[in-house]
């Protein structure tokens, strides 16, 4: 009796034990049910970031929204980013036109683009009809034009601002996976920025050397960070004239103070485009009996268009086209 006792004992042990395991693997199953897998986790963050097809991008302190793939870039207002696209070659499917047509100097991307109108007169319907991923405009634009811009895509306006010039140059890297290129276009350009210091410093130590623009038949000088003096004095460390240092802004420079700041070497930039009621105003600059008393041009050391008169002066192809016609010209 006592033996059959035990016996059911045992058995009964026996079930609760097997009653017990089949609670724990059906909670471990409803658990594996409900819990994904790490690879499984992995992935749902992925698809939960991309499912829209966007990303943001930040922009001198300001965020965007921009799709994941950007192929389609229009290009309107901002003469900084059409030279950004040259240094990165990156092909707009639409850029700005000067007189009706694609200048010279942005010919290597404008090959697949379709004009979308003038410097500051852009053609909406046009732009609407390229479907662009992305519209790059520029922050001279009033604000009704860049409220019809974003009702087409996504618009950032780009900084005219010379200094502004890396973070412009990374935002086009960045929008088009260029990261690797414009990094190393910076580095580059630093590193011939340090080596023609170290040449100029001792020979241009007492010289004068000065940038000027010649606008409607006027001369101009600008602020030592603006235009072409963001290198001279800016990077290379060249002292500041002092009718440069008193500049605000673009600002018109007559030919006695011109005369009274006597550089030893000129830069002119001349536009036939900006001088369409004064086409002869550089040969008359030129010809001034006062002009020509300036040491620079005494010594002809006075260049004139060592850049494309279109380029902007700040962005880094100006400035990397800028620098090898300083190494060119005062490097000797």
């Amino acid at each position: 009796m006592k033996k059959k006792f035990l016996f059911i004992s045992f058995i009964a042990l026996f079930m609760l034990i097997l009653a017990a395991c089949g609670e724990k693997k059906a909670v471990e199953e409803e658990s594996s049910t409900d819990t994904p897998k790490e690879e499984e986790v992995t992935q749902t963050k992925e698809e939960s970031t991309n499912e829209n097809g966007t990303r943001t991008i930040e922009y001198l302190g300001e965020s965007y929204e921009v799709p994941e793939k950007v192929e389609r870039i229009v290009v309107t207002g901002a003469m900084e980013a059409m030279e950004d696209m040259v240094v990165l070659d990156v092909h707009p499917v639409g850029a700005i036109a000067i007189g009706g047509k694609f200048p010279e100097l942005y010919a290597s991307v404008t090959d697949k683009a379709e004009s979308i109108g003038e410097k500051i007169k852009p053609n909406f319907e046009k732009i609407l009809e390229l479907n662009p991923d992305v519209i790059l405009g520029s922050t001279k634009f009033p604000e009704e034009v860049q409220s019809k811009l974003e009702k087409i895509a996504p618009t950032i306006l780009v900084s005219h601002i010379s200094t502004n010039w890396e973070s412009n140059l990374n935002l086009l890297a960045e929008l088009t996976g260029k990261q690797a290129d414009a990094e190393k276009i910076l580095s580059t350009y630093k590193a011939d920025i340090e080596a023609a210091k170290s040449t100029l410093t001792e020979k241009l130590q007492d010289q004068k050397v000065a940038a000027i623009r010649i606008r409607g038949g006027q001369a101009y000088v600008y602020p030592k960070e603006v235009f072409l003096n963001a290198v001279l004095y800016g990077e290379l460390g060249l002292a500041v004239p002092d009718e440069v240092a008193k500049a605000k802004s673009q600002e018109a420079i007559s030919v006695e103070q011109l005369a009274d700041m006597n550089p030893d070497y000129l830069f002119v930039q001349f536009s036939t485009d900006e001088n369409a009621d004064a086409p002869n105003a550089l040969e008359d600059f030129k010809k001034n009996p006062i002009i020509q008393n300036i040491t620079a041009f005494k010594n002809d050391q006075v260049f004139v268009n060592v850049l494309d008169p279109l380029m902007e002066g700040g962005p880094a192809y100006s400035r990397i086209k800028f620098l090898e016609a300083i190494q060119q010209n005062l490097v000797k």
